[in-house]
């Protein structure tokens, strides 16, 4: 009877445990519209596992002038000339289950062309405000935001 029990409690440790940390890990997954209300993010999982962030919409894709807006402000010339539209935002977040959090990404401003290191949370029992805390050097230091969940693309 011991023995089955043992049997029966490795099992679950071994087999359903991982899914419990899955399900807590993705729920960052889907759309995002941003703190200014003018982007909306698509959180996604790559097949490293992490998690990436990229702009599917936005409130003016296009300047005065008619032409498409370009991530003019990132220091890589190359960079420069990609569309806003489409930009990856997000890279490379691993999800901590003991902190409940996203960590060790980084995040990409476009208004001005810095990349800062960055980590996300939910507050407890709260799956629709996701906050997003950009900085550089310690974690104290920097600016929060918070961004709120979405159902689906915008158009």
């Amino acid at each position: 009877m011991k023995a089955k029990f043992l049997i029966i409690t490795l099992f679950t440790i071994t087999f359903l445990t991982p899914n419990v940390f899955s399900q807590d890990a993705d729920k960052v997954l889907g759309y995002w519209l941003t703190q200014d209300g003018d982007s909306q993010v698509k959180i996604f999982k790559a097949k490293d596992g992490k998690y990436y962030g990229n702009i599917k919409w936005l409130e003016t894709p296009t300047r005065e002038d008619g032409s498409i807006k370009l991530d003019d402000k990132n220091p890589n010339e190359e960079l420069s000339k990609k569309q806003i539209l489409g930009l990856q935002l997000l890279k490379g977040f691993s999800y901590n289950a003991d902190d409940e959090e996203w960590e060790h990404g980084t995040i990409y401003d476009p208004k001005s062309g810095k990349t800062y290191k960055c980590f996300m949370w939910f507050d407890e029992g709260d799956d629709v405000t996701l906050h997003v805390k950009g900085f550089i050097g310690i974690s104290v230091i920097g600016s929060r935001v918070d961004w709120t969940r979405e159902e689906k693309l915008r158009e």
